[in-house]
């Protein structure tokens, strides 16, 4: 008997809960050089105007554990991502795409007019990400992160949430 359908379904994106943390801070350990601990995870989390989304798979049978997660940071009709993470075992397989969507819609029925990041200049994988989701370069700052496979400089990116949603 073949499962296809159980290895190719979309992960699902919900809300994170608390017990997600841990996980979450393990996600963000393995992606990034300055990582953040559960404890630092549930404090942003608390914050006003913060979101934390989390990806799953989609399947009732299989594991619950998140796959990637998201944070955005909103006021008035602006919003930041403070950061997205997936698990390296499952990049490349669409998962930044679905939780970028998705935040990205909450945002726009929030009534949020655009969305804005910082994103490593030579993370090539992410900017094509963003830039195919509708972000485009505002700024930049040189130095920006210590460690990383360019010169540190953070390219900060713009979508206008109301021109590139709207039906």
């Amino acid at each position: 008997m073949s499962f296809w359908w159980f290895r190719t379904a979309p992960p699902v994106v919900e809300d994170a809960l608390d017990e997600d943390l841990p996980k979450l801070a393990e996600i963000h350990a393995k992606s990034f050089a300055h990582d953040w601990d559960a404890e630092e995870l549930a404090r942003l989390k608390a914050q006003p105007g913060v979101s934390v989304s989390v990806a799953r798979r989609a399947s009732p049978y299989g594991t619950r554990n998140p796959l990637g997660f998201l944070i955005l940071r909103q006021a008035a009709d602006e919003a930041e991502v403070i950061t997205i993470a997936v698990d390296p075992r499952y990049r490349g397989r669409g998962i930044a795409r679905k939780l970028m969507k998705d935040g990205m819609f909450r945002l726009y029925g929030d009534r949020c007019a655009s969305l804005f990041l910082e994103v490593d200049a030579a993370n090539e994988p992410a900017l094509q990400l963003y830039k195919a989701l509708g972000f485009r370069q505002v700024g930049e700052r040189k130095g920006y992160y210590r460690s990383g496979d360019g010169d540190g400089t953070a390219l900060v990116m713009r979508v206008d949430l109301r021109k590139s949603l709207a039906p």
